[in-house]
């Protein structure tokens, strides 16, 4: 397996002291490295699009083997040293326990051919991925193509009739898209989220 190490490094005032420093350290957690991983996940869509790889893709905390959160001078921190870093512990997915024995009971419906995926399904995750990374632009066109998807892929589907109020929301809210500013996105790819989920929980009776 390949692996590959990766330093953010944040350029902002210097710590006063060593006191201060160490108080910094000791306050820092996952919120800072979230902020880390936003900033590769720039770098890695920027490289996407200039070697024009779809193959290349961003990555999330649980790819994190090892997560590490520190201080140190320019040129230790260039080379990938540090004066004082401690390693964060992955806190886990931060999915509900509950929707674990559904995603696995699924997924086995999946790869045995008992059920099929459906393209907006997909759609509606790239579109989740762009809205969540600040690609606004991308994100308003991803969730208008998922909308279209669904609304073309939902009315023939076998949830089809348990979806039925589901479906005519959808309908209605397509027709907003258009002018939908980031938050209007955001609570429209919600619904067809929740659409998606209702079919599944459908599915898997």
């Amino acid at each position: 397996m390949e692996t590959t190490r990766a330093t953010i490094v944040e350029v902002g005032d210097p710590l006063a002291d060593p006191e201060h420093a160490a108080a910094w350290l000791n306050g820092a957690g996952e919120p800072d490295l979230a902020g880390g991983l936003a900033v590769l996940n720039r770098v890695l869509h920027a490289h996407r699009v200039a070697t024009a790889d779809p193959r290349a893709h961003g990555v999330g905390r649980s790819d994190a083997l090892v997560a590490r959160i520190g201080y140190g001078a320019g040129e230790e921190v260039a080379d990938g040293k540090w004066t004082d870093a401690r390693e964060l512990l992955d806190p886990g997915p931060r999915r509900r326990r509950s929707r674990i024995p559904a995603a696995q009971a699924r997924l086995a419906a999946l790869l045995t051919g008992r059920e099929r995926a459906l393209a907006c399904e997909e759609l509606t995750l790239r579109a989740r991925l762009d809205l969540d990374e600040g690609r606004d632009r991308e994100a308003s066109l991803q969730v208008r193509i998922a909308f279209d998807a669904a609304l073309a892929e939902l009315p023939a589907d076998p949830a089809a009739a348990a979806l039925a109020e589901r479906i005519e929301e959808l309908r209605a809210l397509s027709a907003t898209l258009q002018a939908a500013d980031r938050d209007e996105l955001s609570s429209a790819l919600g619904r067809l989220e929740a659409a998606l989920r209702a079919r599944a929980a459908e599915l898997g009776r």
